[in-house]
């Protein structure tokens, strides 16, 4: 029976420094697989990009959440969501436990920004019901914004799993409480945000190196939170700030059931 498990949400800024002048997607795998999170939802995942592959001499193999993922994830899910000439990006959730299924919805506001819904329903051992998960990453704009969240809701409902659910990424919220994101979801799917019902707000993420805005969020449903916190800081002697223009979240649930 897995009583308790560790999620973390990250936006990796593509595997590259704020300022895009490092490779740091190494330094990134090192630090998330040290977390020992159990499921981890990433953004601004390149699967593909040949220009970066010729200009830097250590860029991977592998996609980059293959590569974060090596050794240590069993399932992952990869949602590609943009195109390009040189290659693709797109949301990624690996996970420890076995992914039931998992598809990836388009929910693009306009032509010039691909968006997806990516979910992947989850095996968590001894769990009566499996855990829903969805990794977002919404649009700069608040008219695509709220779009792409009543399309979640519509999602998850037509989806009608009434177990426990997981909801994390990147929300572009600039507006927070103000946006009545929170409230929304509430209303309509049950969901509450880990660290506004803790602290009274959710944790500012944006930008790392000195964060104002609650960009990143963490929204469940039938889990109860034992502890959350920010990635942020040193950890053997690398600055989780360095390694990408947002902060990650993590967060320890237990089962509601």
């Amino acid at each position: 029976m897995t009583e308790q498990i560790t999620v973390a949400t990250y936006n990796i800024h593509k595997g590259l420094s704020p300022l895009n002048r490092r490779l740091v997607i190494h330094d990134v795998r090192e630090k998330v697989q040290a977390l020992n999170a159990d499921i981890v939802f990433l953004q601004e995942v390149q699967g593909l990009h040949t220009k970066h592959e010729n200009k830097f001499d250590d860029w991977p193999e592998l996609a980059q959440h293959e590569h974060i993922a090596e050794g240590r994830y069993t399932d992952l899910v990869y949602g590609l969501n943009a195109t390009h000439k040189h290659g693709d990006h797109g949301n990624a959730i690996l996970s420890a436990f076995p992914v039931i299924n998992w598809i990836n919805r388009d929910v693009s506001h306009h032509r010039y920004e691909a968006r997806g819904h990516l979910m992947a329903r989850i095996d968590v051992p001894g769990w009566k019901t499996p855990l829903t998960c969805v990794c977002i990453h919404l649009g700069l704009f608040a008219r695509s914004r709220k779009m792409q969240v009543e399309r979640l809701i519509e999602f998850l409902q037509e989806a009608s799993h009434d177990g426990p659910l997981l909801v994390a990424g990147d929300f572009n919220d600039w507006r927070a409480g103000a946006s009545g994101t929170s409230k929304r979801l509430r209303e309509a799917l049950g969901l509450i945000e880990v660290f506004e019902h803790a602290n009274g707000k959710p944790a500012r993420t944006f930008p790392a190196m000195l964060p104002v805005f609650a960009l990143d969020r963490i929204y469940v449903r039938g889990l109860a939170v034992e502890q959350s916190s920010r990635l942020h800081g040193k950890v053997d002697g690398v600055n989780w700030r360095s390694m990408s223009d947002h902060v990650g979240l993590t967060v320890t649930l237990r089962s509601g059931e």
